[in-house]
């Protein structure tokens, strides 16, 4: 959810890499169901594997929760989003988290493009 907010809301400005330690075999169909209903389509998305190369290749990295399991590289700017897991719940329960992960990603937005006009790539 925290990437197609991402991709919907800073569009080519910041480039999107959304990887898990542990990914499901699928998307969540709550999570793709509670994204379609603000007319974002997550439903094509794969989950992946987080891999070193990812982070290496990212300017910041968002992780929820995968604490040891995720790779820490000296100079990467790393936020640890507490969020509640949609996994497993139905789109009623998942609607809060989505509209959380927007808050949050309106704020990295901000943080990352505060005149709007530069480029950087994140990881979450």
């Amino acid at each position: 959810m925290a990437a197609g907010w991402l991709r919907e809301l800073a569009g080519d400005r910041i480039e999107v890499r959304s990887a898990g330690s542990a990914p499901a075999d699928s998307i969540n169909p709550a999570a793709v169901e509670a994204m379609a209903e603000v007319g974002i389509d997550i439903s094509h998305q794969n989950p992946k594997i987080l891999t070193p190369e990812s982070v290496q290749a990212s300017d910041v990295v968002i992780t929820m929760g995968c604490g040891d399991a995720c790779p820490i590289y000296p100079g990467k700017r790393y936020e640890d989003w507490k969020l509640a897991d949609p996994a497993g719940k139905g789109v009623a329960e998942v609607r809060p988290v989505r509209d959380e992960i927007r808050a949050r990603v309106e704020e990295l937005i901000a943080s990352l493009l505060p005149q709007g006009t530069s480029t950087t790539s994140a990881q979450n």
